[in-house]
């Protein structure tokens, strides 16, 4: 309030050293509409400015103090052409910011032009629109999660003006709820969700009263802290639009601990100043959209639309309430041929504007580039390197701070692009693979082994034919063992039977099998004796059919002495005795050939 008296003050000084300050306009009458039904405030200022100098106009002075100038979002003035209550159309006029000679450092001074020059005892009617952000302050600036958001507005209820002003109303638009308190003044009056102030006449140039509403708005305070949204043009078809959200709650802070229970059971009440959902209004035919976070694919979103209007609405994880923040992306695609041109030569990009930094990725090879926005932006390039890149694409960077619903509005970026550029990638795939090819035929083609004539190789080859010497000699052993298997078992059921014959009939089986197999295994014996590349494993071979040939005599022995004894009808007891030494030693002898095989396996 002290701020407020001060600032109040200093206006009343300076009106004094202005009072003359821009003699030749007056303002015949103005209504303002303030709109703080969200937490954006949204003025529309109908005035009817006459001249009563006696020189031309061309221009007509805003005036805004600095405190309020900084959150000034957006300003918009149209003018009325026609007369009376018949307007035929409205015209939307430059205003840009000026500082005029002999006017206060504290106020921020925009000036409209004028279609044509306002000569003496004419008068001309604006509608300017300006939009301010952060202008509702919270207070109290921490509340639980079962209070209300009270929120307090300051402005004036003289319009802050280098004119004079004859006739002036002000009115103030609220949300619904309940009022705490708002300056009083003998013409003032509430009525339902609206403050009404005035009308007032006949002020002075820099004339301020200050106006104070405290009052109840739960309305989301959804602000971006950080936006990104990346524009990028596939001349294959499409327009994908990735859009990087950090959102937080701009409203008064929660304090306290936070109850999912109560939320829950009566969301209206213990979570009124809070948000669980937003609504994205997309362009027509946007497709293959997503919603994601850091974690993850959030499947808490809906979507409908058609040929019209396309609209997301999503769902965080968790409800926001004030000084909460929350990161996501959301993607979709759009049809090129809905938002690309050709003019003059040229492509051209018309699309609506969304976000405080619009990035627009073209097509690698594009240049002469340029945009053309309907409000002010800095704008710089980037290069971007994507899949199948040689050179990178140009990136067109836009940014703007302060942005609101009303800056979606279309700009164009135009750039040169030749139509053999979109070869570019589909021949460096098929040159890939077509060299790809040609070097596996070549590969498939090309004798890679080393030289036939080489000692390396001659030693190499020498080496395999004696890993196969020595695999068939193993074979022919293993053979050997399985004739002894046989001949065992005959034995066996000679012990069951009693029929001597057929014991000797398998003897003579067996004799014959062993010296056909040992046939075969001396010129491979031969072979391994005198190969050099088999002198460190023929002393293990050698004793390995050294002892498959002891083996042989040992069953061959015991088999003659258990038929002796059939012959003889000897006892079973005394059959057993009589070849008791002779299984010791077969066995034994056995363990040994099959620890040779071993050894030889493993080499």
């Amino acid at each position: 309030m002290a701020m407020v008296s001060r600032f109040a003050f200093f206006l009343l000084w300076i009106s004094v050293l202005s009072s003359t300050t821009h003699s030749e306009l007056v303002i015949s009458r103005i209504d303002r509409r303030v709109d703080l039904s969200s937490h954006i405030v949204r003025a529309l200022f109908s005035l009817k400015v006459e001249n009563v100098g006696s020189k031309v106009v061309s221009e007509v002075l805003l005036a805004f103090p600095n405190m309020q100038a900084k959150n000034l979002a957006a300003i918009k003035t149209l003018y009325n052409e026609g007369r009376g209550k018949v307007k035929a159309s409205s015209v939307s006029l430059p205003t840009t910011v000026v500082e005029p000679e002999g006017m206060p450092p504290e106020l921020t001074f925009y000036s409209v032009s004028l279609p044509k020059g306002l000569e003496k005892g004419g008068t001309v009617s604006l509608d300017i629109l300006a939009i301010f952000t952060h202008s509702l302050q919270p207070f109290p600036e921490e509340i639980t999660q079962a209070d209300g958001q009270l929120v307090v507005y300051q402005d004036s209820a003289y319009y802050l003006s280098p004119y004079t002003v004859k006739v002036q109303t002000l009115g103030i638009r609220l949300p619904g709820g309940r009022v705490e308190s708002y300056t009083k003044f003998p013409n003032a009056k509430l009525v339902d969700s609206e403050i009404t102030y005035g009308p007032f006449e006949n002020f002075p140039a820099f004339s301020y009263s200050p106006v104070i509403v405290h009052f109840e708005n739960n309305y989301p305070f959804a602000v971006a802290h950080e936006l990104v949204r990346e524009i990028e043009i596939s001349h294959w078809g499409n327009v994908q639009i990735t859009e990087h959200y950090n959102l937080v709650h701009g409203g008064a802070k929660t304090k306290g601990g936070f109850s999912r229970l109560d939320y829950q059971a009566r969301a209206s009440v213990r979570g009124a100043s809070s948000f669980n959902h937003l609504i994205f209004r997309l362009p027509p035919r946007a497709h293959s959209i997503y919603y994601r976070d850091e974690i993850g694919n959030i499947s808490t979103s809906h979507f409908w639309g058609d040929s019209r209007k396309t609209q997301l609405e999503i769902e965080p994880r968790f409800p926001i309430f004030g000084g909460w923040k929350t990161s996501f992306t959301i993607g979709y695609g759009l049809p090129l041929q809905d938002f690309l041109f050709k003019v003059d030569g040229k492509r051209m990009l018309n699309i609506t504007f969304g976000s405080p930094m619009d990035e627009v990725v073209l097509p690698e090879g594009s240049n002469g580039i340029s945009a053309s926005v309907p409000f002010p932006t800095k704008q710089g390039e980037e290069i971007k390197y994507s899949h199948l890149d040689i050179v990178g694409r140009p990136v067109l960077v836009l940014e703007k701070s302060n942005v609101v619903p009303e800056h979606n509005l279309y700009f164009q970026v135009y750039y040169h692009f030749n139509n053999l550029s979109l070869l570019g990638e589909p021949v460096m795939l098929i040159s890939g693979f077509f060299l790809l090819f040609v070097a596996c035929i070549v590969y498939m083609h090309t004798d890679m082994s080393i030289s036939k004539s080489s000692a390396s190789y001659l030693a190499k080859i020498q080496l395999e034919e004696v890993q196969a010497t020595v695999q068939q000699i193993q074979n022919i052993i293993n053979q050997c063992l399985a004739v002894h298997d046989k001949l065992d078992a005959s034995l066996r059921d000679l012990s069951r039977t009693g029929d001597v014959q057929s014991c000797k009939i398998a003897r003579k089986t067996a004799d014959a099998q062993l010296k056909e197999l040992v046939k075969e295994l001396k010129p491979l014996a031969t072979f391994l004796h005198h190969s050099p590349q088999a002198s460190h494993i023929w002393p293990k071979v050698e004793e390995l059919v050294a002892k498959e040939k002891d083996m042989q005599d040992k069953m061959f022995l015991r088999h003659s002495t258990v038929v002796d004894c059939f012959e003889k009808k000897l006892g079973g007891r005394e059959i057993e005795n009589r070849i008791a030494s002779q299984q010791q030693k077969l066995a034994a002898v056995r363990q040994e050939v099959d620890d040779l095989l071993e050894f030889l396996d493993e080499i």
